[in-house]
């Protein structure tokens, strides 16, 4: 076993109700690091293709990374993998706070769960002792209450993750919640959770995480929290948080509002982040060993909900319950999040299912029968608070809703999929790619679909910042966008996926060079591991989740995005006039494909590729394609 893992992973099986420990190979370890990597590689050999993502043979994967629990800087995530019940491909969430380092610490770097309980229970793991427990008690409790009643009397206060009536009522975006704010949000993941009777994972545990060199580690992090602590960046996210970056996307004409009909929101000083600040900030928050505080504790202070309190809301949340919803009340929106954190469900996937909604409301899509007889309008600061209710239990016209926008757009017809802002299923973050085109290739490649985070090329195009962990990242005009730039993409994709294996921040990946990561990587483990490993591991572990989603269909077709992106031009703003163009979307398509070694026909990675990487288990599937 390499250092810096624990070298076991525990597999649930629900319907038996039986539980056993496996040994954690050597070379999946050192060929997909943790996290991410390691949770895809069990889903492809053990999910096969047509599984429904909600039954019984799909499985529900948690990964601790490398790093993760250490004393490296920001290294506190957990990624969670299974079939998205959203999307049906690849899906994939990731998680700050402290229950990643305490599963680690609990002994184990990961648990597979299958099958599906008759009754609804929770997994214990306390010090390496695993048991299902009965969980009659809690279903139909919030993310809340379940942590309070497990954790009341407790003497060592244990960690959860758990879900909330969301996942419970299989909203099909519903959310993994631990430390009561913090999200697995995309994918639905909670969903599957769910599905599976399996209210909460609750850990608690002392196992020391071994190090090659201890030392050597130690000094390597307390540099990188040196670098960490002198970033301008910062100072900025302790101040506002993640919606620091609001003014930034509004002043380049990207911020999405009502429903993405325009890319500026003239109201921006009521959701920006000194608005935050102002209105409903009490404290700063920061995850398992990290420098940046970058959550926000909030409480609303006055207006109908005063005295509610809670984490949040963040950049996206902000906007797509705030502009893209057409409203600029910073209580309501702070609300909705509340509301989605306890009832375990993804901001963004609700935010836009109700911006959509509005939309079909507006233009006699959605009628008033449909929606027992209340409007749904752009810019009405309760009907956001109240839906999230109805999506989280699936009442009315919430049962709809939370199907998501792509199966809503399906259902009401009419022309409605060219506003249903979605990329194979999933809804797409605040970031308006008529105004930066690159970052509309980074939505059609995402492997779980339109997602920002995986390739993160929304900071050298929106907010000018640059990220350390590719050698290269400066995009020179995000109006007009360049084949060869999909390169650094591509170098964004690999370098940020090893990041997530790892269990680390991504805002370590815009402060921290590959090289700092390496040092990390080889005074844990031992490994003779270079910066071309670094880079190599995350471009497996894509390709990877590329042939997967291959696997269940997907093809170059299906890499493209909604109609209103690349044939309703901007109305205003610095972006006024723009599109996402279906030819330069296709000639960077076609630059992204060969700097992949991908078909240019089909988008799927080709024997060539595959060899180089490692990958010669896929090839059989892949030659079937």
């Amino acid at each position: 076993m390499a250092n810096g893992f624990m070298g076991s992973i525990l597999r649930i099986n629900l319907t038996a109700g039986s539980i056993s420990e496996e040994v954690l190979q050597d070379d999946k370890m050192r060929k997909y690091l943790g996290g991410v990597g390691i949770a895809t590689s069990y889903l492809y050999d053990e999910v096969p293709a047509g599984v429904d993502p909600l039954g019984a043979e799909n499985k529900l994967i948690f990964m601790t990374g490398l790093l993760t629990g250490t004393a490296s800087a920001s290294a506190s995530r957990y990624s969670v993998v299974a079939k998205s019940p959203l999307t049906g491909i690849w899906g994939h969430g990731n998680s700050g706070g402290n229950f990643g380092p305490m599963l680690k610490r609990s002994g184990y770097d990961g648990i597979i769960i299958e099958g599906v309980s008759p009754k609804p229970v929770c997994l214990e793991i306390i010090d390496g002792k695993a048991a299902l427990k009965d969980a009659a008690h809690l279903w139909g409790k919030s993310v809340n209450e379940t942590e309070n009643i497990i954790q009341q009397g407790a003497g060592q206060k244990p960690v959860l993750a758990s879900i909330g009536q969301g996942g419970e009522n299989l909203v099909r975006y519903a959310a993994i919640m631990n430390n009561r704010h913090r999200a697995v949000g995309r994918c639905g993941l909670g969903a599957v959770m769910g599905s599976k009777r399996l209210k909460a994972i609750v850990c608690s545990g002392k196992a020391r995480i071994e190090l090659h060199d201890p030392e050597m580690f130690k000094r390597v992090s307390k540099k990188q929290i040196g670098y960490l602590n002198e970033s301008v960046l910062k100072v900025g996210f302790e101040a506002f948080g993640t919606n620091l970056v609001a003014d930034m996307v509004n002043a380049r004409g990207g911020y999405p509002t009502r429903n993405w009909q325009s890319g500026l929101f003239d109201q921006i000083e009521e959701m920006n982040g000194q608005a935050m600040t102002d209105k409903v900030l009490v404290k700063e928050l920061s995850c398992f060993g990290c420098p940046i505080a970058c959550g926000r504790g909030t409480a609303i202070k006055e207006g109908k909900w005063a005295g509610r309190s809670g984490e949040g809301p963040e950049y996206e949340t902000t906007n797509m319950f705030g502009a893209c919803c057409g409203i600029a009340d910073m209580n309501a929106v702070t609300m909705a999040n509340y509301l989605c954190n306890e009832y375990g469900i993804d901001t963004i996937s609700a935010g836009s299912s109700i911006a959509f909604a509005m939309e079909c409301f507006e233009k006699g899509i959605l009628t008033r029968e449909m929606t027992g007889n209340r409007d749904i309008n752009f810019g009405d600061s309760d009907i956001i608070v109240e839906l999230v209710e109805k999506i989280a239990k699936r009442e009315g016209v919430g049962d709809l809703l939370a199907e998501g926008t792509k199966v809503m757009a399906e259902r009401l017809g009419r022309g409605s999929s060219a506003f249903a802002m979605n990329v194979k299923g999933l809804e797409l973050p605040a970031y308006d790619p008529r105004a930066a085109n690159i970052c509309g290739l980074g939505y059609v490649t995402a492997n779980r679909g339109g997602d920002h985070i995986t390739g993160f090329i929304e900071a050298p195009t929106f907010i000018d910042a640059p990220i350390l962990i590719v050698e290269e990242s400066s995009i020179d005009d995000p109006l007009n966008a360049k084949p060869e730039e999909a390169k650094i993409l591509v170098e964004m994709e690999d370098a940020l996926t090893s990041l997530d294996a790892l269990g680390g921040c991504k805002f370590m990946g815009a402060l921290l060079k590959a090289e700092d990561l390496v040092e990390l990587i080889k005074s844990a483990t031992g490994w003779d591991f270079t910066v071309d490993d670094f880079r190599k591991s995350g471009e497996r572990i894509y390709n990877l989740g590329r042939v997967y989603c291959n696997r269940e269909g997907i093809r170059r077709k299906d890499d493209v995005l909604p109609d209103r992106l690349m044939k309703e031009p901007l109305p205003d703003g610095p972006a006024e006039g723009m599109t996402v163009e279906t030819d330069i979307l296709e000639t960077l398509k076609d630059a992204y494909y060969q700097y992949r070694g991908w078909n240019l026909k089909d988008g799927v990675p080709s024997v060539a590729k595959l060899q180089e990487l490692g990958l010669d288990e896929l090839i059989e599937d892949v030659k079937k394609m």
